[in-house]
């Protein structure tokens, strides 16, 4: 199984920024303890800053342009940060893959400020999960493993 894990603008400060909202670890820093826990599963790990950038990894991992290559995931786990709350072309992106999203967030969205209260992605994501800190990407990881 192959799964890719696509975190999106200020995630790589993860351990610096707001640690009593996102906690005091990096996302690097964990990414080994999911490789551990699933042997089986190959991981790729992608973070940007720049929306085109996301939705290019998307379409070169899920979409029919991955199949040309040979390189399509069997899933892919998405905490879009910040974008999640603006993003139509990140929606359209999601619609247009082939393999199922889950969208994540380490804090629970819903207990914070009301804009962030409405994700234009989860329409497209086959799930959510979010509130669980670094944990949430285990239980998306979990959702695909169990989907397949």
């Amino acid at each position: 199984m192959k799964i890719l894990i696509l975190n999106g603008p200020n995630l790589n400060l993860l351990g610096k920024r707001e640690p009593g909202i996102y906690g005091d670890s990096s996302f690097e820093s964990y990414l080994p303890k999911l490789k551990t826990r699933y042997p089986n599963v190959e991981f790729d790990y992608y973070q940007s800053n720049i929306e085109g950038e996301m939705i290019d990894k998307l379409q070169q991992t899920g979409s029919y342009l991955a199949e040309q290559n040979g390189g399509i995931y069997d899933g892919i786990v998405l905490n879009a940060g910040a974008y999640t709350h603006t993003s139509v072309a990140l929606h359209d992106c999601i619609r247009s893959l082939q393999c199922p999203v889950i969208e994540v967030h380490i804090s629970n969205v819903h207990q914070r400020e009301d804009f962030r209260h409405h994700s234009y992605l989860s329409p497209a994501c086959k799930g959510v999960i979010c509130g669980f800190g670094l944990d949430s990407y285990r239980l998306a990881v979990e959702a695909l493993i169990e989907a397949n």
